[in-house]
């Protein structure tokens, strides 16, 4: 192997690391909207993007990569609901079958809890 193509490999493998990926993350308020549906997939939850005010409807959280201490709060799940907390994540689109279909759904995959929403923030959490 040349030593351009070595280097060409430590910068792959540099693109591909967790502290990478962190780059891609932001700062999310995600909540239940209010919205209600007789068929999936439904738009019932949404999240705020905090750095660019950007609103994506019809997401589904992923708690699951949540440290210990933010995974075992023991309102985690009224807070999310409720748009109180601000959360650290990234988007990623996924595919889920619903009643023999596929949909290509958006997923906020939740790396940590960074504060408090304010109020400000949870404007989106209401359906007009």
């Amino acid at each position: 192997m040349s030593r351009l193509q070595r280097c060409f490999l430590v910068v792959l493998v540099l693109l591909a690391s967790p502290a990478a990926a962190s780059a891609a993350s932001s700062s999310y308020v995600y909540c239940d909207n209010g919205l209600r549906c007789v068929k999936a997939p439904c738009p019932s939850n949404s999240a705020l993007d905090v750095s660019t005010g950007e609103v994506i409807k019809g997401v589904t959280i992923d708690a699951e990569r949540l440290p210990p201490g933010d995974r075992d709060a023991p309102d985690l799940a009224e807070a999310l609901y409720s748009g109180r907390v601000v959360v650290r994540g990234s988007m990623e689109v996924r595919t889920r079958t619903i009643t023999g279909k596929e949909y290509k759904l958006p997923y906020l995959v939740a790396a940590g809890i960074e504060r408090d929403a304010r109020e400000s923030e949870r404007k989106h959490c209401f359906a007009r």
